[in-house]
């Protein structure tokens, strides 16, 4: 037996969305990257992203199995990643990206914190359960935990964890971590 859930992938540009749902992937991933253009340089926000030469102009989709096993049954979770575009000009998307997700990731570069204040207003407001994932880029100031949720201003209780985008492992973590978040919000 199978059960499917969909999770979305969200934070600001160039933060590692495309580069987590690669890693957490069991499929080859669908991407709808293209070559950035000088023509961006007006409409999109890039400062600290310089070396990134491809941008995603609609989504990335992944998929990853999870076996559960509670009492005498066992069954798989397949898990739909959906990663969003991180540019303004595509948050009109979100809102079918996001229809009937379980949760959240929203990644976050601590370089750049504020690229991801959309994302968490859009799932707060929407009350979709979420977590912040602080990626690991090199140069990065690794702030502690409770010094990024204070600066994102979260609501209690919502998880802040810190994850190497590159590292299917610590990917992985995160996932567990938003569908074990999910499942205790829709508890209570």
């Amino acid at each position: 037996m199978a059960v499917a859930v969909k999770v979305v992938i969200a934070g600001g540009f160039g933060v590692g969305k495309t580069t987590l749902v690669g890693a957490l992937s069991e499929i080859e991933v669908l991407r709808t990257e293209e070559v950035m253009t000088v023509a961006s340089q007006d409409v999109d926000h890039l400062t600290g992203t310089e070396p990134k030469t491809t941008t995603t102009v609609a989504m990335d989709v992944g998929r990853i199995t999870l076996p559960v096993t509670r009492a005498e049954l066992a069954y798989d979770v397949q898990v739909m990643l959906f990663g969003t575009p991180g540019q303004d000009r595509f948050w009109f998307m979100w809102d079918d990206l996001t229809r009937g997700a379980l949760g959240a990731i929203v990644l976050a570069d601590t370089r750049r914190l504020k690229d991801c204040f959309p994302a968490v207003e859009y799932f707060e407001v929407e009350d979709i359960p979420f977590l912040v994932a602080v990626n690991h880029f090199e140069g990065a100031e690794p702030y502690p935990v409770p010094d990024v949720q204070q600066a994102l201003r979260l609501a209690p209780g919502v998880p802040v964890l810190t994850c190497d985008a590159r590292d299917r492992s610590s990917a992985r973590d995160v996932l567990i971590e938003l569908v074990t978040h999910a499942h205790q919000r829709a508890s209570t």
